[in-house]
Order: structure tokens, then C-alpha cells, then sequence
């Protein structure tokens, strides 16, 4: 079978499943109803997206089928950045109840990171740039994390109740406004990163290679990490980290399609990462009625994956 009757065959399920979300058990009431579930399928499809393109590239970069763009430190901060809003400023302040500014100040602040990390790591032409960037990230996440529990220890039980309501994704209170800015950076992003895709084939084939074919290596990986960082970040800052679901559909994605050009593995991953988001809030609403979240089913099935995928590296060894 054909790498394009493959992508058709995920459109289909895509389709199929995004009907059946939208349309079993609509009721009568569909004034009400309706749009809500819209709203719902296309903040699934815009965090699909982001994060299974964010992270075919971050392992393109890093030449690591085992890694996600959260290594870096991305999520940590954003819990970081909510608990101290709240620890602060507390969770009726102007910070936390408008979803737009909340939004637009986690975007902001993790973007910051992630560019003032890139642009000390990328200052000399070292050849363990991207490694020491991981090892950074990872204590960075760290760090982030031993911050966050320091100050909800002390904030109010209450208000430790949101915290922990923003550990997890979730797509039951998807607000239109945060959906309209959202998409308008994704746009963006995703047009400026057009000048990049065509690099990523030869950049799979390790720096050295890239450099030999002539790519300016420095110059596109920094701009990729910039890119990564502002797409986990609209992700995250959107409906909340989900560690292992990047991992999940880029690895399917290359089994599935097993070829090396990223403008088939991009949109294939979108399309699983569509299905494993929209599959899994199915599950959750049909079969689960609400007793679980998203994140738990994904990071759960991601987690048993990523253990896979370590003992597989370790048999090849």
C-alpha cells in the first residue's frame, strides 16, 4: 500500500471519528450542544497538530525517535508560571479569570525561556550545542518543578484545587476568544516554518551531513527550536500538558508510513495525533463518563510505549 492510500485511510477514520464525537447523543438541544462540540474537535485538531509537528522536528533535529520537545523544560514552566500567578496574585485576580491574558502571559514567558536557552547554547559553534541544550532543559524542568511544589505547599487548599486543574489537559472548557488567538499565531508560525520543511530530510541525516550539503545548520536548527518552542507552548498554554502524546504519534507515524520525507510524516502524525486526541475523548466521555481525564489515557498508553521503545533501543545495542 502507498504511503498517500495511508494518509487517505487516516483522513477517513479522522472523519469518522470526528463525526462521531460531534453527533452521538446530540439531542435536541442543538443550539447549545453543537457548538460546544465544535469548539471541542477543533481545539483538538489545533493541539493535535502543533504538538505531532513539534515534535517530528524536534527529533528530526536531535536524531531521537525517544525524545519530545517537553525535555526542554516547557511544561514545567507553564505549571511554574500558573502556580505562581496564583501564588501571587491569587486565583481571582485579573491574571487567572481573563483566559486571553492568562494565555498570552504563558506564551509569552515560555517562548522568553526557550529563546534566551537557544540563544546562550547556539553562541559558539560547539558540536554538542543540541545535547547540552537536553541536559540543560532537563535540569531547568526540574528546577521548574521543585518551585512549583515549593509554593503550592503554601498557597491556600483552594486555590491549590486550580493548580492542579491546570496539570491536566483538558477540552471540556474550551473558550472561543483563547481559540481565535491561538489560531491566529499557529498561522503564523506555520508560515514561516514553510521555508524550513524542505531542510528537515537532510538535517534526519545528522549535522555533519546537513553541513556537507551545504545547509547552515546553526542558522535553521535555532530558528526549528524557536518554532518548537512557540507551538508547545500555544499547546500547552491552550489545554494543558500532555508529556507523552508527541512521542506517541511521531513513532506510529514512522512505522505506519516508513519513509524518510517529512512532508508525509508531518501530515501523517497530524492525522494520528488527531485520532489518538479525539479516539481518547471518546473514551473518556463514552466509556469513562467523565471519571478520568485526556491526558491520563494518553500519557498512560504513551508511557507503556516509551517503555517499549527504550527496550527495543536496548536490544539493538
Amino acid at each position: 500500500m502507498s504511503n498517500k492510500s495511508k494518509l487517505i485511510i487516516l483522513v477517513i477514520i479522522t472523519v469518522v471519528l470526528a463525526a462521531a464525537f460531534i453527533f452521538i447523543d446530540l439531542g435536541n438541544n442543538w443550539d447549545y450542544t453543537l457548538p460546544r462540540r465544535l469548539k471541542k474537535v477543533y481545539a483538538i485538531i489545533l493541539t493535535g497538530a502543533t504538538i505531532a509537528f513539534s515534535t517530528v522536528v524536534f527529533q528530526t533535529i536531535t536524531n531521537n525517535r525517544i525524545l519530545t520537545p517537553s525535555i526542554i523544560g516547557l511544561d514545567s514552566l507553564y505549571l511554574l508560571i500558573q502556580t505562581f500567578l496564583i501564588f501571587v496574585f491569587g486565583s481571582m485576580s485579573f491574571t487567572m479569570t481573563n483566559p486571553n491574558v492568562n494565555f498570552l502571559i504563558s506564551v509569552a514567558l515560555m517562548v522568553l525561556f526557550a529563546s534566551l536557552l537557544y540563544k546562550l547554547l547556539f553562541r559558539g559553534n560547539g558540536e554538542n550545542n543540541i545535547y547540552f541544550l537536553l541536559l540543560v532543559g532537563i535540569i531547568f524542568g526540574t528546577f521548574f518543578r521543585s518551585i512549583s511544589e515549593f509554593m503550592q505547599v503554601l498557597i491556600d487548599p483552594n486555590e491549590f484545587m486550580l493548580v492542579q486543574d491546570r496539570m491536566f489537559a483538558s477540552f471540556n472548557n474550551v473558550k472561543t476568544e483563547l481559540l481565535l488567538i491561538a489560531t491566529i499565531a499557529v498561522i503564523l508560525v506555520a508560515l514561516y516554518s514553510i521555508r524550513f520543511i524542505k531542510y528537515l530530510d537532510v538535517l534526519s541525516l545528522g549535522k555533519d551531513q546537513a553541513v556537507n550539503l551545504g545547509i547552515d545548520y546553526n542558522h535553521v536548527v535555532k530558528r526549528l527550536l524557536v518554532i518548537i518552542a512557540i507551538l508547545v507552548s500555544i499547546s500547552t498554554a491552550l489545554v494543558g500538558p500532555i508529556t507523552f502524546l508527541g512521542l506517541l504519534v511521531a513513532n506510529v507515524a514512522y512505522q505506519f508510513l516508513n519513509t524518510y520525507k517529512h512532508s508525509l510524516l508531518i501530515i501523517g502524525s497530524i492525522f494520528i495525533s488527531i485520532i489518538a486526541l479525539v479516539g481518547g475523548q471518546l473514551i473518556v466521555e463514552r466509556v469513562f463518563t467523565f471519571d478520568t481525564t485526556l491526558s491520563v489515557i494518553v500519557n498512560f498508553v504513551g508511557g507503556v510505549y516509551f517503555i517499549y521503545l527504550l527496550l527495543k533501543e536496548s536490544k539493538s545495542w
